[in-house]
């Protein structure tokens, strides 16, 4: 009886060691389990009015010496470059209009959809011009417009400012003419009103010079000069709204005509 005792007993410690063993274990792999290790903080995009910043007062320039709206211009530039950041409108292509050919007999080609007119895609391989720089872009877009394709070389003269009552009679000639995009003159439309694109079909009167003091936030600044916050961040190139102290703004004021 007493051997019995003696081996229940064991058999018991046995027991409790074995499950004192088995959750030592599970601490174990549960503090050693795999864990995902943080990935690499992905680099902002370049936003839209950084963008626009960049290439802004160009367009401004090259408009208004070719009776064409900027607005316009920056509205297709935006679409037709996904911003700048397209392959074909990137280094060391800078096409920021999709423009097909050759450019001083450089050119890329690539995949691209192309609408049947009725919202239907096809994928193609086309011959894309290949430009030195975003002016360079820019300038030969001005020049298409202006002197149209070869086979007319009024093809394009319904874009003209002279021509049209405003920048929305431009998007709905193009919508078929210059893109076969369906729903081209809404995107267009659309971009020139969420940025504020039409303050760029007009020349600048006056630029200030506007210190950051450590109140001052995008949207207060803005509302005291009575200017948007895209506008702002356009003029100034600015990545996002987050503002230093010390640091300096320029504040456009354009003529309307």
């Amino acid at each position: 009886m007493k051997l019995l005792k003696r081996l229940l007993f064991a058999l018991g410690i046995v027991m409790m060691l074995f499950v004192l063993g088995i959750y030592i274990l599970l601490k174990i792999f549960s503090s050693n389990q795999y864990v995902q290790p943080a990935t690499k903080p992905i680099e902002e995009d370049l936003s839209v009015e950084q963008f626009i910043g960049t290439i802004g007062e160009t367009a401004r320039k090259l408009a208004a010496e070719n009776d064409l709206y900027a607005s316009v211009m920056l509205a297709q530039a935006i679409l037709e470059s996904n911003k700048g950041q397209s392959g074909l409108a990137s280094e060391p292509n800078y096409n920021l209009f999709g423009i097909k050919g050759k450019y001083k007999n450089e050119s890329i080609t690539l995949e691209t959809q192309e609408d049947d007119g009725n919202g239907n895609l096809t994928t193609i391989l086309d011959e894309f011009r290949k430009y030195p720089s975003y002016e360079a872009s820019l300038r030969d877009y001005a020049n298409l417009l202006r002197n149209g394709v070869s086979w007319d070389k009024t093809f394009y003269h319904d874009a003209f400012k002279s021509n049209t009552s405003s920048y929305q009679d431009v998007t709905s000639f193009l919508t078929g003419t210059y893109a076969t995009d369906s729903k081209y003159e809404h995107k267009l439309n659309q971009l020139i009103e969420q940025y504020d694109l039409t303050q760029y079909d007009y020349p600048i009167e006056n630029k200030t010079a506007v210190t950051v003091t450590a109140d001052d936030s995008l949207y207060s600044i803005a509302e005291n000069y009575n200017v948007s916050v895209t506008s702002l961040k356009q003029w100034n190139k600015l990545q996002s709204s987050n503002l230093q102290e010390g640091q300096t703004l320029m504040i456009y004021e354009t003529v309307i005509q």
